[in-house]
């Protein structure tokens, strides 16, 4: 059984609730990441990604330069443990369409980070896994066409 302490990436980049967006985005924009870990001290309290900045942060057309990552930030993040099996959580990464996951003790305490990536380029043995995965993971969501959505183009826009 290969556990998620074999494949994870240790010492990620936290930030704190009351950084702002710009400050998160700056830093996914150096690490060349898509998500950063949001953490009061070193306990986990959410995550942020690159798409919560734009659809909840722009799309709320707030002030952005100090809008706060508990804005955008998702609270409620599934969570690995370093010596859960590997294929459990990769069946979780796929049942949730989420292709990261933190890692925390049992204090819930940060200490890595496990992405599809880490998983293939760590385990190369699992790589029909990653492939069905990333597929379950990929399955393009349904759009809203209730026509009850606030997007609208150029020329719908009456103003």
């Amino acid at each position: 059984m290969t556990t998620v302490a074999e494949v994870m990436t240790r010492d990620v980049r936290t930030m704190r609730p009351d950084d702002t967006v710009v400050q998160a985005a700056q830093a996914m924009d150096e690490l060349n990441v898509g998500v950063i870990p949001v953490c009061e001290g070193d306990r986990l309290v959410g995550m942020v990604t690159d798409r919560d900045i734009v659809v909840r942060g722009v799309a709320q057309e707030g002030e952005i330069r100090s809008m706060k990552l508990t804005e955008v930030m998702s609270a409620h993040v599934r969570c690995a443990h370093e010596g859960d099996d590997l294929d459990q959580v990769l069946s979780e990464m796929a049942d949730a369409q989420i292709r990261r996951m933190p890692v925390v003790d049992g204090e819930d305490r940060i200490v890595g980070i496990v992405s599809l990536g880490d998983i293939a380029a760590k385990n190369p043995d699992d790589e029909v896994d990653v492939a069905m995965s990333l597929g379950d993971i990929s399955s393009p969501a349904e759009p809203d066409r209730s026509g009850s959505g606030q997007a609208q183009s150029p020329a719908q826009n009456p103003h």
